[in-house]
């Protein structure tokens, strides 16, 4: 069995007092994360315990009880407030997990350096330094929260001067009853307090992509070609035999790129109005919030709907385009700001998807994106010729929206061309390795389907220049 994760947020409705005693609260918490963090660097060798070992040492060493008096580093020397015991622990798992992230980056630091002196050569990489600040927050473990109801949870809070139980009212839907609630925590977000509580659901393993195209002849993918144009995704259901099962274009685009466009300009003119900032000054703070919040939710429409559409016709991998290093072309600040903006969107379905699919017990895999517009998904010609409705197809013109094969005369959309060759990399990927562990060498890998492997060699022999090498299934 596996386990999804994800977070459930609920806003709090504030009332006065409120923020104050949020503030009290997550101060001391990471005064107290602060402490742990420099016992961590005093016995780095805390480390080399498992988690709950190394709580109790941390808390031998540091609490005062009856059986031990004379603690080492006394807490409450350091920090003069009465801390409940699961604040405590909370402080001393987050001090754990900065120092050993703080730990692994020193290491590599040390070995990139021991890498150029071997080689005779200066390095000039600073080492990483320990954090001044820690900004964690606020966390309630089991004992320093109760009575959670649809609308409201009672949390333990410090005023400045002594601990007290408040009692949040909740904004927004209840927790589902499918999903088993973990410990919630307070943040600050864009000027309110919301309440953010962990969800766990065990769901059956489904079985590895390479795995599931070994031993399932009828197995399907959902191919998804992310653009920047009217057409966000266009998801396309494909065989291992190469059958076409359906194909959705999810659009929107058009009205997106038209609404953020407007929101930069407007950020753009209050720049040359207001002039030069002050430093550490942040500028057009609604506008800004506004154009991070419709990118946001049409990652979340998007990506929602490409999960629905693989669910509905039992695909059970999404397939991407590894799309990480696209950067905006030059031009006036608007148009530069909304392209940029649009391939941080691609990363944010990515993202999104790839959890709400998990959820459904559907894998996500990326392929290589090169040439995946220039080739023809009939029979693997490139380039193909790309136009608008009303020219004349010559040569390859990108973001055209049409394309035409000049070797098979296959023609149609351009971003469903592509959709159909991001599938067929994936199973060609997919088949390849399986193919080599047909030689003793790949002992290991799942053995393949005859069905399957049949199947994709005859797809194979459709696409001139792309078929795989023979091999004996004896």
């Amino acid at each position: 069995m596996a386990q999804t994760i994800k977070t459930h947020r609920t806003a709090i409705e504030m009332r006065p007092g409120l923020a104050e005693w949020y503030e009290a609260t997550t101060t001391l918490y990471n005064q107290i994360v602060a402490f742990y963090f420099a016992l961590y660097e005093a016995h780095p060798g805390l480390l080399d315990l498992n988690q709950q070992e190394a709580l109790t040492q941390a808390e031998r060493l540091t609490h005062c009880t009856h059986a031990n008096p004379d603690p080492l580093w006394p807490l409450d020397e350091t920090i003069r407030a009465d801390i409940p015991a699961m604040l405590r622990r909370a402080a001393i798992n987050a001090a754990r997990g900065a120092f050993q992230s703080f730990h692994s980056r020193y290491q590599r630091w040390q070995k990139e350096r021991a890498t150029f002196e071997a080689k005779g050569k200066r390095f000039h990489h600073r080492p990483p330094v320990p954090p001044r600040v820690f900004h964690f927050n606020l966390p309630f473990y089991q004992g320093m929260f109760k009575a959670r109801d649809e609308h409201s949870i009672t949390v333990r809070l410090y005023s400045g001067t002594s601990w007290q139980w408040v009692k949040l009212r909740l904004l927004g839907e209840a927790l589902p009853d499918e999903w088993a609630a973990g410990s919630p925590s307070i943040v600050r977000r864009r000027g309110r307090l919301c309440l953010h509580t962990p969800l766990c659901k065990t769901i059956p393993t489904p079985p590895k992509t390479l795995v599931q195209v070994a031993q399932n002849p009828q197995v399907r993918i959902c191919a998804v070609d992310l653009n920047l144009g009217d057409a966000l995704a266009v998801c396309t259901i494909l065989q291992a035999d190469g059958t076409e099962v359906a194909t959705r274009f999810i659009r929107g685009g058009k009205a997106l790129h038209a609404r953020r466009r407007r929101l930069l300009g407007k950020v753009a003119r209050k720049r040359r109005q207001s002039g030069i900032l002050m430093a550490g000054e942040t500028d057009n703070v609604k506008l800004w919030q506004k154009i991070r919040a419709i990118d946001e939710s049409e990652a979340h429409r998007v990506s929602r709907r490409i999960v629905e559409f693989a669910q509905a016709h039992g695909a059970a991998i999404l397939v991407f385009e590894h799309l990480d290093n696209l950067k905006p072309q030059q031009g006036r600040y608007s148009k530069r700001g909304n392209e940029k903006r649009a391939y941080w969107l691609k990363g944010k379905i990515v993202k999104f998807a790839r959890y709400k699919a998990w959820e459904q017990g559907i894998l996500t895999s990326r392929v290589s994106p090169r040439n995946t517009s220039r080739d023809c998904s009939g029979c693997g010609h490139s380039p193909v010729a790309r136009y608008a409705a009303g020219e004349t197809p010559l040569d390859y013109r990108p973001g055209g929206p049409l394309y035409l094969c000049s070797c098979c005369l296959k023609q149609g959309n351009a971003d469903h061309n592509a959709a159909l060759n991001i599938g067929f990399r994936f199973f060609q990927r997919a088949f390849r390795t399986l193919s080599e562990s047909l030689h003793p060498k790949g002992s290991g890998v799942p053995a393949v389907n005859p069905i399957a492997w049949q199947q994709f060699a005859v797809w194979q022999d459709r696409r001139s220049g792309s078929a795989l090498p023979a091999f004996s299934l004896a």
